[in-house]
């Protein structure tokens, strides 16, 4: 591809691809950037896709440059004990981030919490008492269980969107 197609590719995109990180981000600023990085990630990979799929190829890169920076550290303003330079508190109109002691599990909390752990159906029961209770690793797991770490992985992520439910329900109730 010529450096004047991909002008044109970028004319015909720009728009598209700028409102998918707006979506996101909700930042037109960080948008613009992200815009952009999109477009350079594309431009050297464009051999690896064909013309009739550009549209959804790059929205598909935009949304996964949001997502990569709204996980970074940078967007959560996460900084280690010493950074003077980067800001300590939360952005204005957020509740401050729990500290230790709110933090803290009593004994009763933590039996009540490994009794949950222990009430979940399959395939979710051994996976989570192995990760949660056991404290193996996801590869140690996959390896024990004999299953791929990919559906490991989603099984810890459903057990956990459970327990996250139940842990919410007996707050409620208390």
């Amino acid at each position: 591809m010529t450096n004047a197609q991909f002008a044109t590719l970028v004319e015909q995109y720009q728009r598209l691809v700028y409102t998918v990180c707006y979506q996101l981000v909700q930042d037109h600023q960080l948008a613009e950037d992200l815009t952009q990085d999109t477009f350079v990630s594309a431009f050297t990979h464009m051999d690896s896709c064909p013309p009739e799929h550009y549209k959804p190829w790059l929205a598909r890169i935009a949304a996964n440059k949001a997502r990569d920076h709204l996980k970074s550290a940078w967007a959560r303003r996460v900084s280690a004990p010493g950074d003077e330079g980067f800001p300590q508190s939360p952005p204005p109109g957020t509740a401050a981030p729990p500290g230790p002691e709110d933090l803290a599990v009593t004994e009763d909390e933590a039996a009540a919490i490994r009794a949950m752990v222990r009430s979940l159906r399959e395939p979710y029961l051994q996976v989570s008492v192995m990760y949660f209770l056991e404290e193996r690793s996801v590869e140690e797991i996959s390896r024990a269980l004999r299953r791929p770490p990919k559906t490991v992985h989603t099984q810890l992520f459903r057990a956990k969107k459970m327990l996250q439910q139940q842990i919410r329900e007996r707050s409620e109730r208390q």
